[in-house]
């Protein structure tokens, strides 16, 4: 190679070299300015993005108040009075350590335990309460013997504002029992005759309901629920008397659709024991030109069970 071309590469390598250096600074100014523009821009948007976007307000709780439990104060201490009682007169001066004495003192620490040997009631059940003032109550109880007499004790109790606990505050007092109060009149003033469809109808309902004399569900009005006692505990149901408190439905041969009577049904049950006079409250409705039991009034009301 001639001095002359020589010397002619090696201007030109520096000149590529330096070229090249040139072109990256220039790539780097480039990107610097797209840098710079992007953080100017991004500001604006991100202020755009702030304000269309619903600020979330992150609220306190309110204070919630306590529940108040409202109890019924001085509620009525007639059980307590009949388990103190029957544990009182099954109790003796003398025998504290007998479980009637413990129960007794428990109830009642302050009363001494009869000292006499008397003879030890049948039952004993509660008949009249009376609250004399807001925690102090009086009730009246009844303790039957085997010989069939009745002795009514009064019974103090005091019981705590809530209603919840009782003591015995004071001896046990004999009194004279509740006066027999003035029987009300009966609604039910006209006698069916025992051979109509009003008492047919009500006769054999019960003799189902209660002797098991086919299907109850066969008697009942629409939307009337009521299951028979179980186990039947008659053999027989037969009416003896009926009584119904609307004279004009009662009396109609052929009643409209929809008519409705109330009767009360004096029946004769028997078992193997004897005959059992009982008496039930009937509702009755006619359709389709049959009585159908729309109501038991009588004995124990359940859900889905004795009233429509």
């Amino acid at each position: 190679m001639s001095p002359a071309m020589q010397a002619a590469e090696e201007h030109a390598a520096p000149a590529t070299a330096a070229g090249i250096r040139l072109q990256q600074m220039r790539r780097r100014v480039r990107l610097g300015r797209w840098g710079v523009w992007a953080a100017v821009s991004a500001g604006p948007i991100a202020l755009a993005v702030a304000v269309a976007t619903p600020a979330t307000v992150v609220r306190a709780a309110p204070a919630t108040k306590p529940t108040t439990v409202k109890t019924t104060a001085g509620a009525n201490p007639s059980g307590y009075a009949t388990v103190f009682l029957g544990a009182w007169l099954r109790s003796r001066a003398g025998a504290e350590s007998t479980a009637q004495s413990r129960l007794a003192q428990s109830m009642a620490p302050d009363v001494d335990l009869p000292g006499t040997v008397d003879a030890q009631p049948e039952s004993v059940v509660a008949v009249r309460s009376v609250q004399q003032t807001g925690t102090a109550w009086s009730v009246t109880v009844a303790a039957q013997y085997a010989d069939g007499s009745v002795r009514y004790f009064a019974v103090p109790v005091v019981a705590d504002s809530g209603g919840t606990s009782f003591t015995v505050s004071g001896a046990p007092g004999v009194v004279a029992g509740p006066a027999r109060a003035a029987g009300v009149q009966s609604p039910y003033t006209v006698t069916v005759p025992t051979d109509s469809e009003v008492s047919s109808a009500a006769g054999e309902f019960l003799a189902a309901y209660l002797a098991g004399a086919g299907e109850v569900d066969r008697y009942l009005a629409p939307g009337v629920r009521l299951s028979p006692v179980s186990p039947a505990p008659y053999q027989t149901v037969t009416v003896q008397q009926m009584l119904a408190a609307d004279q004009e439905a009662a009396a109609e041969a052929v009643p409209a659709e929809g008519t409705r009577v109330r009767v009360m049904a004096e029946v004769e049950a028997r078992d193997g024991s004897g005959r059992w006079p009982l008496a039930y409250e009937l509702t009755l409705k006619v359709r389709s030109g049959r009585w159908e039991v729309a109501s038991l009034e009588s004995g124990t009301a359940q859900a889905g069970g004795a009233r429509s």
